[in-house]
């Protein structure tokens, strides 16, 4: 459960992202270690500029940029930053959703230089394109890979098998 100290982190950036970009903030949660505020995806680079550069925020630090993928969602792929203010050891978690048929979102790598690689990996993993990306290509998989691996759009285990046995797995 979110501590009294992180309910008023998320308070006063949820204000100040309001006054800002009034109607970005999509959700707001506070049952996890880090506050997290989920905004609109039109507008993300906008949100992560504003708690980056605005002095009463300061987040300075991006920790970590990553894909999710939800099928079963009506938006299911989804990105997470977490942004870290490294005056205050502030943490912030943001989070955003995009369409199945267009997973686009701009790239934040001209605030951030170590965004470069956590897109290329999104997008490697995911398929989720980040416009305005310098070099969006393939980091970790071969570039011939005609699929996003982390999609769950595939079955766990290969249905043909006939080689084991299903009381050696537990069913």
């Amino acid at each position: 459960m979110i501590n009294e100290v992180q309910q008023a982190l998320m308070n006063k950036v949820a204000e100040a992202l309001n006054s800002q970009f009034p109607a970005v903030i999509e959700d707001t949660c506070n049952t996890s270690d880090i506050p997290t505020i989920t905004v609109t995806a039109s507008l993300i680079h906008e949100v992560i500029k504003y708690l980056k550069e605005e002095p009463a925020l300061n987040f300075s630090f991006l920790t970590t940029l990553c894909g999710t993928h939800y099928p079963q969602q009506q938006k299911p792929f989804g990105l997470v930053y977490h942004l870290h203010n490294l005056e205050t050891n502030e943490r912030l978690r943001i989070k955003t959703w995009l369409e199945k048929e267009t997973p686009n979102i701009a790239s934040i790598c001209d605030l951030f230089s170590a965004a470069n690689w956590m897109e290329r990996e999104a997008y490697d993993f995911y398929g989720i394109v980040f416009n305005g990306h310098p070099n969006l290509i393939r980091i970790l998989n071969v570039e011939y890979l005609d699929y996003f691996p982390m999609r769950k759009e595939y079955p766990l285990e290969d249905p043909t098998r006939e080689d084991k046995e299903d009381k050696f797995f537990g069913r």
